[in-house]
């Protein structure tokens, strides 16, 4: 239902910014130039009295986000997070939007476990509470299980919250439409493909079960690393809008003031959420797609505990390889190398000039080394970036938004841990770990095993495959006499010896 009808939700979420006075805070945080501003009153004011009130007693940015619904409330948790960009006073407004949004009635979120459950609540737990925390998607009670007696966290969807998110995506989409036939420049971007991803993530977070799946998988994976904890599903008590898991205990990574005076060091804290996201995404290729900083704790002992695994993230292991010498580039300061990597994947078009584009990667990289973390502009650097890739015909990589978005979190999350984090410093011993693992003479006699087992599994189908190519390639070319000697069976023969040596040589590799 991408249609015009979707021209009013567009309008509709102009004018909520307008009466909320959220319109001049947000482009007074983004420092927008003067005739953008003069635009944005033009359209906006006429249109005000259709805006949508929202609660007064909220500040003017999360009073309309949250009026709007929960499509617009994950992008401000996103924004919530880097303060560096809308600046402190807007991000601090914005983690509001993280875990302490309006909950449904509690008798609501009961009469849905039971009814997803099939028994009476008071069956499954012996001790259940009002909401402790509530997001754009789901609310979270803590509760006792009756037959094990142990403390668990149960998260409940929100009524018909498929719905309200189906509505928000379908005017995204109609907006994608529209920006890609009024302005054609931007189709690089790829903005219907964007909101497409965004999409595809969202209604994977609308499933529980693939939550309690991720997690247990997350788990898995993390079981040896050290400073991190995972409360694991409870399967028997989760259902597609249910997730039973184990209570963590701990301190929310927003309350800084909280986490100091129990002792811990933000600055180790900062490296470790850093680190710790950097291993995932490279060395698993499975990462937490959703870092802010409602969705961890630190523990007691100074864990880090990661929660809500709704939104995942997933790396071929080509594209870690390529995104590991590309973090590897900007740390080595090797701008020949970090465009080399860009063009030999194809993330620049090959028609362009591979000096001209080291040299603006280094007016990006340079400005970051040497100085202090704190006076580096974000959206400066953003900025500019988004200037390189415009001149260089760069295309949005739809399989590296979730990756981009959640660098961009976690950075956020560890600067407002530590303000003059050096993130390049931090990232490097994962990156080299990384690389000397998967791109030395060890990961090229992994792979070279890997292709010889895969050619070996292939055997039985080779015969029959280099008998079709020849029929085709004899196919495709120009009549000719036959010569008296070849036949379909000397041809057979010719492929069975050519599997054999294939075989052979296989079984040496290996």
């Amino acid at each position: 239902m991408r249609g015009p009808h979707n021209i009013w939700r567009l309008i509709r979420t102009g004018a909520t910014f307008e009466r909320t006075g959220a319109m001049r805070v947000a482009l007074d945080a983004m420092q927008a130039p003067r005739n953008v501003r003069i635009a944005a009153r033009v359209l906006g004011w006429p249109f005000r009295w259709l805006g949508y009130k929202g609660d007064p007693a909220l500040p003017p940015i999360t009073r309309a986000i949250t009026a709007l619904g929960p499509a617009y409330i994950k992008f401000g948790q996103i924004l919530s997070t880097r303060p560096d960009v809308v600046g402190v006073e807007l991000a601090d407004q914005l983690t509001y939007l993280q875990d302490k949004l309006p909950p449904f009635p509690t008798e609501t979120a009961r009469q849905m476990i039971q009814a997803d459950l099939g028994r009476p609540l008071d069956e499954v737990f012996v001790e259940f509470s009002e909401p402790v925390a509530a997001a754009s998607i789901a609310q979270v009670h803590r509760a006792r299980r009756a037959d094990t007696r142990q403390e668990v966290a149960v998260k409940v969807l929100r009524p018909n919250i498929g719905a309200a998110f189906a509505r928000d995506i379908d005017a995204f989409h109609f907006g994608a439409n529209m920006i890609e036939a009024l302005s054609p420049a931007t189709r690089r971007l790829r903005p219907k493909d964007v909101v497409q991803h965004f999409q595809d993530t969202v209604n994977g977070e609308l499933d529980l079960r693939l939550e309690a799946a991720s997690a247990s998988l997350f788990a898995e994976n993390t079981r040896n690393d050290k400073g991190i904890q995972v409360p694991m599903p409870h399967w028997g008590l989760s259902s597609r809008r249910v997730l039973t898991s184990d209570w963590a205990e701990g301190i929310s990574l927003g309350d800084i003031a909280a986490i100091r005076a129990a002792g811990h060091d933000t600055t180790v804290l900062a490296e470790r959420i850093l680190q710790l996201f950097l291993a995932h995404a490279l060395r698993d290729g499975f990462f937490h797609g959703d870092m802010h900083q409602g969705n961890l704790k630190v523990a007691p002992n100074g864990d880090v505990i990661a929660y809500d695994f709704g939104i995942m993230g997933e790396i071929d292991e080509y594209t870690r390889r390529v995104y590991a010498e590309i973090l590897m580039g900007f740390i080595r300061r090797d701008y020949d190398a970090l465009a080399r990597v860009h063009f030999e994947a194809g993330y620049v078009p090959r028609d362009r000039d591979p000096a001209a584009f080291a040299r603006a990667l280094r007016a990006v990289g340079e400005p970051i080394f040497g100085a202090d973390a704190s006076q580096i502009s974000m959206a400066n650097l953003l900025g500019y970036l988004f200037e390189v890739t415009e001149r260089f015909g760069m295309q949005t990589r739809t399989e590296l938004i979730l990756l981009q978005r959640t660098m961009v979190v976690v950075e956020g999350v560890a600067r407002s841990l530590d303000p003059n984090l050096n993130i390049w410093k931090a990232a490097r011993p994962v990156v080299e770990d990384y690389i000397k693992a998967n791109l030395g003479p060890r990961a090229f006699l992994k792979d070279s095993r890997r292709i010889a087992h895969t050619l070996q599994r292939a055997m039985p189908l080779m015969p029959g495959l280099i008998e079709d190519a020849i029929w085709r390639a004899r196919q495709r070319a120009e009549p000719a006499p036959k010569p008296q000697w070849f036949s379909w069976r000397s041809a057979a023969i010719g492929s069975g010896a050519t599997a054999l040596m294939v075989a052979l040589l296989a079984v040496i590799a290996s």
